[in-house]
């Protein structure tokens, strides 16, 4: 799943593709279809750094419970969305 950034291509950092999906969304697999589109759509909706790291833990959280509920264990995020959103400017 991928999607524009905030403001739909106006600005900087804005236009930009960011993909969210089963290689780098730690409890990819442990989500719905509904599900997965909501945290892309929350994540890109974030407005600022903090706004993004609080999504992602809200997120890990989750995922970790519904790990430990049906006994499989989340891989280790290969790299970080928010550093990576902001380092491609999409906050401010």
């Amino acid at each position: 799943m991928s999607g524009m950034g905030p403001g739909g291509g106006q600005g900087q950092g804005q236009g930009m593709r960011f993909a969210f999906d089963k290689n780098n969304t730690r409890g990819w697999s442990l989500m719905t279809a509904e599900e997965r589109s909501t945290y892309h759509d929350r994540m890109l909706a974030a407005k600022t750094f903090d706004a993004c790291k609080a999504i992602q833990v809200e997120h890990h959280q989750a995922m970790e419970a519904r790990a430990r509920e049906k006994g499989t264990t989340l891989m280790a995020p290969r790299q970080n969305a928010c550093d990576r959103m902001q380092a491609r400017g999409f906050f401010k």
